[in-house]
């Protein structure tokens, strides 16, 4: 049988609406693997919180992979190394930072152990109920930016024109090398040009030696369209919106709260 390889979306997608991974789902997950197939998490969270989740889970699934920051770093589980990262330049950093201010809208980076942020406010808070990956607060985090950030994002919980505003302005200046899009109605992803989650599923196959056409990737939200499009079987929930559904090859006929993703995987392994 020809191996395949699977990519898939946490929240909405995966994970029930209480983050777990429902016993039906799990069963056709660890047959899947089982039969030399491979897994990873593909998310818009940090390293440290998607591995912090995939430990949680308590997957034993071999040769699994971890995707963190929307395709920016690449980390290999059973080998606990990351096989591909990459980031945003250092001055485009402070000048978002700076953009931010001016628009009065809430921006926030990362390292590979902190969130970092010039205030701890009610975005912040919001944040953090879901990440509970360790945070620094400076008015300055410049000097905490120890390695090139693979994600920043934006966070407006009340106005989502000024948000829209924010990403015109940012994608006037930096279209060149950034790539913005919305993961949900109030987060505003910003990663590097090429960074995608459709670059982490074409990187991945083609260092597993795995035919595209045998990739198959799941998710539910405008995040998850560069892979579900790269995918050989692109996956949509039917909790996805429009614009997801519409660059799907399938639409699963139950949402995450109910085994979507099972009857999928159950038709690969049978």
């Amino acid at each position: 049988m020809e191996k395949h390889l699977f990519l898939s979306d946490l929240d909405g997608t995966i994970l029930d609406d209480t983050k777990i991974i429902t016993p039906r789902t799990r069963e056709a997950l660890e047959r899947f693997v089982l039969l030399g197939n491979t897994f990873a998490i593909c998310t818009g969270r940090d390293i440290v919180s998607a591995r912090s989740v995939y430990d949680g889970l308590g997957l034993q699934l071999k040769g699994s992979f971890v995707v963190a920051y929307n395709g920016g770093v690449i980390y290999d589980v059973d080998n606990k190394k990351t096989i591909y990262k990459t980031g945003i330049d250092r001055e485009i950093v402070r000048d978002i930072l700076e953009m931010a201010d001016e628009y009065d809208i809430h921006v926030h980076t990362y390292n590979d152990e902190f969130i970092l942020s010039r205030k701890y406010n009610e975005c912040m808070e919001f944040y953090r109920k879901v990440i509970k990956t360790p945070v620094i607060i400076s008015d300055d985090i410049m000097p905490y930016v120890s390695v090139l950030p693979s994600k920043m994002i934006c966070i407006e919980l009340h106005d989502h024109e000024k948000q829209e505003a924010f990403r015109k302005a940012v994608l006037a200046k930096y279209s060149d090398v950034l790539d913005l899009m919305y993961s949900n109605d109030y987060y505003l992803e910003l990663i590097p040009l090429g960074s995608g989650k459709g670059s982490a599923l074409i990187r991945l196959s083609e260092h597993l030696g795995i035919d595209r056409k045998n990739t198959m990737a799941a998710g539910d939200a405008e995040n998850d369209m560069s892979m579900i499009e790269a995918a050989g079987m692109g996956i949509a929930m039917i909790n996805s919106n429009e614009n997801v559904k519409n660059v799907a090859d399938i639409v699963t006929e139950q949402d995450n709260n109910h085994d979507g993703l099972a009857p999928i995987l159950e038709g690969v392994i049978k």
